[in-house]
């Protein structure tokens, strides 16, 4: 059987797919992933994929049922053509933060994502920083969990000296608790507390933050509602400046207004989702690539190799 590794990508983020396959040493495989006039998917595959291990770069991001669609039916085709072995790469997981029943009668919409690849032919996963670890469970497939760590850890380590890692919420810590260790600096959380109904959220900060540079740390970026009421309370308890760093830059509705407007100095985000213009113009936001980090794992899947040893 033919050893042949190809690189396909929807319409979600083909810059990424580019920078990866050029770092592969590979052109960018071509498939026709198009519209009809009434917003179906239309995809056909413009070569020849029998027997090949083929990896398709489609990030769930905005907007994410038609960017899901598009890697569904893609995946669909590729299955069709004899593809040997079709991987699902998923920098950004759409759906990933309804992993868990939060309230009668509601559902848990990443395992239903989940099933739907397996169901359509995915017979492996990879993806970046998952919301929630616990996702990998939901696969009966092999799922490679990637961590964009060790580049903004270098970013961190480059730009600030002994600063100050901080959790905007308890659900964070353990995230921020490693990057603490990893650059031998303090840790510090923000506690979040509704006292009354209709009220508004009290702020308390469990650590010390005086006098330093505190850095927010967080798995993505959504309206940044929380991250910009987080840096003005650490601000408050007397850090010298704010800065903010994630995974996945997803702001949406009025995110880039808030940051723009906020105390924090710089946000640092990857290219796991491509920005949109209003972001892409906005001063305060740092985009650092990690297709490098992408192309290194799926050259290791193809070859058989260990993936977990790129974070050792």
């Amino acid at each position: 059987m033919p050893n042949i590794i190809k690189i396909f990508s929807g319409n979600a983020n083909q810059k990424m797919a580019v920078e990866i396959a050029a770092h592969l040493d590979l052109p960018l495989s071509q498939a026709d992933v198009k519209k009809f006039s009434d917003g179906e998917i239309f995809v056909e595959v413009k070569e020849n994929v029998r027997g090949a291990d083929v990896f398709v770069v489609q990030p769930t991001c905005t907007p994410v049922n038609d960017n899901l669609m598009e890697l569904v039916i893609m995946v669909d085709a590729l299955r069709r053509a004899s593809a040997r072995r079709i991987t699902a790469v998923m920098p950004y997981y759409g759906y990933a933060r309804q992993d868990r029943k939060v309230a009668p009668r509601v559902p848990i919409s990443a395992k239903v994502v989940a099933e739907m690849l397996m169901a359509v032919g995915v017979r492996r996963v990879l993806c970046m920083d998952l919301h929630a670890g616990q996702i990998q469970g939901f696969f009966n497939i092999p799922v490679d969990h990637l961590y964009a760590a060790p580049i903004l850890l270098g970013h961190i380590s480059k730009e600030f000296k002994d600063p100050v890692m901080v959790s905007p919420d308890a659900g964070g810590v353990e995230r921020t608790r490693a990057f603490a260790k990893r650059l031998n600096c303090g840790l510090a959380i923000i506690d979040k507390r509704r006292e009354r109904p209709n009220e508004c959220e009290a702020m308390h900060v469990i650590g010390n933050v005086k006098g330093k540079t505190a850095i927010l740390l967080d798995d993505m970026v959504d309206t940044a509602g929380t991250l910009c009421s987080g840096a003005e309370t650490l601000l408050a308890e007397g850090a010298k400046e704010v800065h903010a760093c994630c995974s996945h830059p997803v702001l949406s509705g009025p995110a880039v207004e808030r940051i723009t407007n906020s105390v924090i100095k710089t946000l640092v985000v990857t290219n796991s989702i491509p920005l949109r213009d209003e972001a892409r113009e906005c001063k305060k936001i740092k985009v650092l690539p990690v297709s490098n980090l992408l192309a290194d794992a799926i050259n290791r899947i193809h070859n058989e190799d260990s993936v977990s040893s790129l974070f050792v």
